[in-house]
Order: structure tokens, then C-alpha cells, then sequence
């Protein structure tokens, strides 16, 4: 590999693209690369990516790694963390074969990975997969007897000034495929009109595609500031014991928020929140809901998830991937087919229009004369 950038750092991958831009090279610290980052990686189009741990370790079958090297873009692997030391953010530094410079100075040394590695660990975690959920299935039994709560609902609501008895609700997480899904469901949006709700980064998910989030729920690590200022009505997801690191951030902005307490994930707080205020259907699109989307963000089991959707499962919609049911695209025999019905009424019109009568008997009149040459 032969690359040359000017280095972007982040240990956390969701907070570096928001700096990185293309031909920069991207350097973090994130093993089993999630397809979300890699979607957002590939988006900016860096020169390379330097990886302190491994990219895919075979624990299970993350796809990140080889959607990223698919897309033309190479990985170093397990350069150690030590280069998060050695380096200062926006320095140009080489990378040759499977080292890094910084000028003539070697910084670290690491893997070049290659789409036959990664296939290689997808196979092995293939195999791996039914001790890893065994243990996930534990893990989640576990957390839903801890978090029972929610099922029963013993937590005290926020005050929401958005009205959404009766009416419908989607959730936006920036989850996998969630930019296809909206798309797809746009002309069900502009004919609903549903209550907005973006989960962190799912906020800024709406304004992309020029809507306005009514609520922005989650703990306001990924949700730009934007966002935030958009007029949308704000919920702090805080962990139980009442204590909201996100809210820090909201007053910093000199904005008002409220607070909710409650286990699980933000999406579950988001799920929560509208189906105790009324919400007559709730549309979700983006969200977690299986044991690799779990994995990917790290959690080893989706207690609060499980106890959630059996909760609101009747009024529930998952509209993630529909965007795979249904395609837009149509074929050259549809087109032809629609062309011809279209035109068979207007010729019709023209042959029994007294106007035309003669021009097209002049024509068959020509026809037959040609036939009879």
C-alpha cells in the first residue's frame, strides 16, 4: 500500500467523520467495523484507514471491513494504540506497504488487510456464530430480568409539548440502510404527516432529507449541534440512577431539555415515549433489532430491546430494509407496455375524429398501393 494524508484521529469512529474529508487518512481505534461506520467512512472517501485494532476478528460476522475494501479503499490492521500517542491530529504522514511515517520516523507497523483475509475471518465467525449467540441469548435473559421495569412500566414520563395521542410516529435511527428506507417511505411521510422523533444521530437523518425532527431523544453523543438547534423538542436519555452526561451538552448550547430515566437503549426511550403518549402506529426506521446490530455496537445482550417491542409490538411497523422489498426501478417490457396503453386511447380519438378521418384514409390508401407495387 502507498498512501499519503493529512491524519484525522478519533478513537470513536461516529465523532471522526465528522471531521474527516476525502483523501484525508482516517485513523481509529474500532475492531469489528460496523456496516453504519463503514457507510459513513465510504461516504467521505478517505485516501486510506488506519486501524489500532482488527478491523473484522472473526467473533462474529461483521461486514464493515469488506464493504470498505470493496469500495476501493485499503486497510492497515492492529497498528497498536501507541499511535494515537506518536500522532497529532492534521499531520501528513505516508503510509508504505504495511509501516507509517511521519516524515523519515517510523510511528507504528501494521497488517495490510485484504478481501481475502476478511472472507477468510467471515467464515471462520460463520462457524463461530452459535457459541456467540448461546452466550447473547444468556446475556439478554439476564438484562430482561434486571430491566422488567419497562414492561411494567414503572418509570415516571417526561412532560412532552408535542402532541402524539392518536396520531402515527417515526423513530430515525442512523442505522444500516436507514437513507434507502426514508427514501422509499417518503410519500408516506408527506401524506401521514407523522410525529418526528430522531434518535441522536437519527436527528440529523431527517434534516438530510429536509425534515424537521419534532423530538430528538438519546444521550447527545452523536447528534449534531444543528440538529439540535432545529426547534425539535429535546429528551436526555439518563441512566437510572438519574445521572444524564447528554444534558451538559444541551445547556451548553443554552437550550431546555427534559430528562428521562430508564434502562436499555435510546430507541427503546424513543419506542417508550410514544407508545405511552397514544401513538396510534409507530414506524421505525434504522433500528436494532438482532443479535449482529447489537454486537456491532458492542452490548452482549438486547434485554431492554426484547422487553420494548413485545410491549409495543401491536402498533409496531419495522420499516427497516423495505427499502429491499421494494424497488423503484422499472423494466424496458413495463415501459413499452405503459407507452403502448397510453398511446392506444389518442389514436382512437384521432380515427374516429372527423378532422383526421381523411388524413389517416389517405394513408391506408398509400399502405395499400405500396403492398400492391
Amino acid at each position: 500500500m502507498l498512501a499519503k494524508g493529512r491524519a484525522r484521529m478519533d478513537r470513536r469512529t461516529k465523532n471522526l467523520v465528522k471531521r474527516l474529508k476525502k483523501n484525508d487518512i482516517a485513523v481509529i481505534d474500532h475492531d469489528d467495523i460496523d456496516e453504519v461506520a463503514a457507510n459513513s467512512l465510504i461516504d467521505i472517501k478517505p485516501r486510506a484507514i488506519i486501524n489500532a485494532r482488527p478491523s473484522i476478528t472473526g467473533r462474529y460476522p461483521a461486514k464493515g471491513a469488506y464493504k470498505i475494501l470493496k469500495a476501493g479503499i485499503p486497510i492497515l490492521d492492529e497498528v497498536g494504540e501507541e499511535i494515537f500517542t506518536k500522532l497529532r491530529e492534521g499531520t501528513v504522514i505516508n503510509i508504505k506497504g504495511d509501516q507509517v511515517f511521519l516524515g523519515d520516523n517510523l510511528l507504528a507497523r501494521g497488517r495490510e488487510l485484504s478481501l481475502e483475509d476478511v472472507e477468510t475471518k467471515i467464515k471462520q465467525a460463520n462457524q463461530n456464530i452459535q457459541a456467540e449467540l448461546d452466550s447473547f441469548v444468556e446475556n439478554t435473559l439476564e438484562y430482561a430480568r434486571k430491566e422488567k421495569a419497562i414492561l411494567l412500566g414503572n418509570f415516571e414520563l417526561p412532560d412532552l409539548d408535542t402532541h402524539i395521542l392518536n396520531r402515527h410516529v417515526l423513530i430515525v435511527v442512523k442505522g444500516k440502510n436507514y437513507k434507502e428506507d426514508l427514501r422509499i417511505i417518503n410519500s408516506y411521510i408527506q401524506e401521514e404527516r407523522p410525529v418526528l422523533i430522531g434518535v441522536d444521530g437519527g436527528a440529523d437523518a431527517l434534516l438530510e432529507f429536509g425534515l424537521k425532527p419534532d423530538i430528538i431523544v438519546g444521550d447527545m453523543d452523536s447528534v449534531s449541534d444543528e440538529a439540535l438547534r432545529s426547534g425539535a423538542e429535546i429528551v436526555v436519555h439518563a441512566y437510572p440512577d438519574g445521572s444524564a452526561p447528554g444534558f451538559e451538552r444541551v445547556h451548553a448550547l443554552g437550550l431546555t431539555a427534559k430528562v428521562f430515566p430508564m434502562p436499555g437503549t435510546s430507541e427503546d426511550v424513543a419506542m417508550i415515549l410514544a407508545w405511552e403518549y397514544g401513538a396510534g402506529l409507530i414506524v421505525a426506521v434504522g433500528s436494532h433489532s438482532n443479535m449482529i446490530d447489537f454486537l456491532e455496537k458492542g452490548r452482549k445482550g438486547m434485554g431492554s430491546t426484547f422487553l420494548v417491542r413485545l410491549k409495543v409490538g401491536s402498533i409496531l411497523v419495522d420499516a427497516r430494509g423495505v427499502s429491499q422489498l421494494y424497488k423503484h426501478n422499472l423494466s424496458t417490457r413495463y415501459l413499452a407496455q405503459l407507452l403502448i396503453a397510453a398511446m392506444v386511447p389518442i389514436i382512437i380519438i384521432l380515427w374516429v375524429s372527423p378532422a383526421t378521418k381523411s388524413i389517416f384514409r389517405l394513408i391506408m390508401l398509400q399502405l395499400k398501393l405500396l403492398v400492391g407495387m
